[in-house]
């Protein structure tokens, strides 16, 4: 037998057997040969190499090699493509297992582990892939086979069955196609998930369809096992596809949290709260509401109405005492306030100015103030303001002096220009 190939003969088929009888005494073709050519054409009829390499002989080493092999059995060989344990009658750490093997010839065998025979064959429509065992095998077992097909297998004694009453809870989008996947059981913390490894270099932890962890790995993984590995109860040992092998031991401080990472809504916006019951008072309202209805969308929207009115009262009584000095310019945003400083007749007052900006400098400002002459005398009525960095704020300092003795004070207006233009930036 060749490594990787179970050592147990497969039945021959028809056309392999046929080989065995061959005889002709005249120059016609041999039948068998007739009869494995037409059997090797049709995909569902797999040869075996011996009848393979009879199809490749010329028409007269046929019956030389016919009565050559013809008393030998017939023997095809298969590859492995998964491979489980299934405890044989006690569910016990250190009971007695049987190896469960699934082949390229889209069957599943168990083996005792003894005398290693066959104790039962099991065959499914395609190749298995993946294969979880639970049970035992004197008892009850059941085996779930993913095969290339994209079909899922449920095995049990003593034949196969493919449920079809099974019910899909969810359903998540992965980023990558899967390689492989492993079972992840902590039963010290009550601790259950699995473990996926991806196309895209990476290994997901998921508890039903929550995303708990990622790991990045630097080639694909092509097989995972998670459990008991000397002295650690969790060890996760990965295997990647340019033969390197990764070991992984779990923290015993870890902490898993469901983090659901799909798109949408919270899961907490999916809880019922307790709403509760309807009382006559509510009751009232609802037949208030249904009956008047549009009396009080007409108060409402009226209602409404005179709060924007309000509003933009506010705002132009605002802007005309300057109150609120904002910028005129949406392509310069400026915020300016005043401080006035002293007892008089002379006082400073301060301007800070400030660029409210994202990331666009102001320049070519300047500084003008509006007074009455009779009462007030600035010191600088015209000023220039520097280059405005976004978020700093630039004091402008100036003083002004009281002229009047008869205790009258007004309005001084300030007004922020721009070289080359008639409006101002700001008041």
């Amino acid at each position: 037998t060749s490594p990787g190939s179970p050592p147990w003969p497969w039945p021959p088929d028809p056309a392999s057997t046929s080989t065995r009888t061959c005889g002709r005494t005249s120059s016609s073709p041999c039948p068998a040969s007739r009869s494995t050519r037409w059997s090797r054409r049709k995909a569902d009829v797999p040869l075996s190499m011996r009848s393979l390499r009879f199809l490749s002989l010329d028409p007269d080493e046929m019956d030389d090699y016919v009565q050559l092999h013809k008393q030998q059995p017939i023997r095809r060989q298969t590859v492995i493509t998964c491979i489980s344990t299934l405890k044989k009658s006690t569910a016990d750490d250190d009971g007695v297992s049987c190896l469960v093997i699934g082949t390229e010839s889209c069957d599943v065998y168990v083996l005792d582990p003894e005398a290693f025979i066959i104790l039962s064959k099991m065959s499914l429509p395609a190749a298995p892939s993946f294969m979880d065992v639970t049970g035992q095998f004197d008892v009850e077992f059941r085996i779930t086979v993913a095969c290339r097909n994209g079909n899922i297998y449920i095995l049990r004694r003593p034949k196969e069955e493919n449920s079809p009453l099974g019910k899909r809870l969810w359903r998540t989008v992965l980023a990558a196609p899967i390689t492989t996947m492993a079972a992840m059981d902590l039963p010290t913390r009550g601790f259950q998930a699995v473990l996926l490894g991806l196309a895209n270099c990476e290994v997901q932890l998921y508890r039903d369809k929550n995303l708990l962890s990622t790991i990045k790995t630097p080639d694909v993984v092509t097989s995972i096992c998670f459990g008991r590995y000397g002295r650690e109860d969790g060890t996760l040992i990965m295997t990647t596809r340019a033969g390197g092998l990764i070991v992984k031991i779990l923290k015993r401080t870890a902490v898993f949290d469901d983090r659901d990472g799909a798109p949408g809504p919270p899961q907490a916006q999916s809880i019922r709260l307790n709403v509760p019951k309807k009382t006559k008072l509510y009751v009232d309202q609802t037949l208030r509401e249904r009956e008047s209805g549009a009396a009080m969308h007409r108060a409402f929207q009226m209602d409404l109405s005179r709060l924007r009115l309000a509003a933009a009262k506010a705002y132009v009584k605002a802007l005309e005492s300057s109150l609120t000095p904002v910028s005129s310019s949406l392509s310069e945003p400026l915020k300016m306030n005043a401080v006035v400083q002293g007892l008089g007749p002379t006082f400073k007052l301060t301007l800070n100015v400030q660029n409210t900006a994202a990331c666009r400098p102001v320049m070519n400002l300047a500084v003008s103030f509006l007074y009455d002459e009779s009462l007030y005398r600035v010191k600088n009525p015209f000023l220039r303001i520097p280059l405005l960095v976004p978020g700093l704020i630039y004091p402008i300092q100036t003083f002004v002096e009281c002229t009047s003795d008869k205790g009258i004070a007004d309005i001084i207006k300030v007004f922020v220009l721009h070289e080359g233009r008639s409006r101002h930036t700001a008041v």
